[in-house]
């Protein structure tokens, strides 16, 4: 196990002591002075701001050239939290993410619903055109990851609900890892050292399994709403390794296509034929 790795398990330990050592005190008291409750946490802060350093400086000191690489989806899209706007895009290094982008489909204006303040409070996926959609690889590449047993859960696209996610479902996720913020996701290997993570995907979708050869604009999966996600979209990067715990995210281009600002919308390629399963 890296250096790298075991940081990461003490930094989730240290979330889980710092709330167990709140219940502790409220039911049982503590032994000692409860300014210690904040010992785990504080250490879990100076491990993920460690962390943050380390790769920003990793980034500047080795910069590398933007990986070219096909579209992830076929359609009418937008996108958020894009590259093209900043980094890192999703305001984090944190999970390989300083270059990742979310899109969401837009196969028409309005089709999606938007935000609303108070209700509903959550809406069903299928009511959002993305859910469901095919997603494609973007390179000849081999599956080093892929699981889709994880439930795709409600829409978290209203002021309750968005604070509900970041408050309380953001913080529990983070300590369950990568498999609780991706949620279903596949990991491929393009080769040279960079490897393509797709999220939040629906449950029961995939079409490859570890060790598959897949080829360029095959199909992989579905765009779902499974793990740390406001509403049925694809959360795409690239980054240096497999595991998103320890990897550092990687830039992209697209093939022939500009990579779209927050809030542009693009269209991409014809759709590819090709057979996913169906949840």
């Amino acid at each position: 196990m890296s250096v790298r790795k075991m940081l990461v398990i003490v930094h989730r330990s240290g979330w889980v002591a710092f709330f167990a050592l709140i219940l502790l005190d409220l039911f049982a008291g503590l032994p000692f002075d409860r300014l210690w409750i904040w010992s785990p946490a504080l250490l879990s802060l100076a491990i993920l701001v460690g962390a943050s350093v380390r790769t920003r400086r990793t980034q500047r000191e080795h910069p590398r050239e933007a990986v070219e690489v096909g579209v992830p989806v076929r359609g009418r899209w937008s996108a958020l939290n894009s590259p093209a706007d900043r980094t890192p895009s999703h305001g984090t290094h944190g999970y390989g993410q300083t270059y990742a982008i979310d899109l969401v489909a837009e196969p028409a204006e309005g089709a999606r619903p938007g935000f609303k303040v108070l209700w509903p409070v959550v809406r069903r996926n299928k009511d959002f055109p993305a859910f469901g959609e095919p997603l494609f690889a973007v390179a000849d590449a081999t599956v080093v990851h892929a699981e889709d047993r994880q439930r795709d859960h409600l829409s978290r696209n209203s002021l309750l609900a968005v604070l509900y996610l970041l408050i309380v479902e953001a913080s529990i996720r983070d300590i369950g890892g990568v498999r609780k913020i991706f949620g279903n996701h596949v990991v491929l290997d393009l080769g040279d050292g960079v490897f393509a993570a797709y999220a939040h995907l629906q449950r029961g979708s995939l079409a490859v399994r570890p060790g598959d050869r897949v080829r360029a604009g095959q199909p992989i999966a579905r765009c779902g709403n499974s793990g740390n996600s406001s509403e049925p979209h694809l959360h795409f990067q690239l980054m240096d390794g497999p595991d998103a715990d320890t990897a550092v995210g990687v830039p992209f281009r697209w093939r022939g296509l500009e990579v779209p600002g927050n809030g542009k919308t693009f269209t991409a390629g014809d759709p590819v034929t090709g057979s996913l399963p169906t949840p």
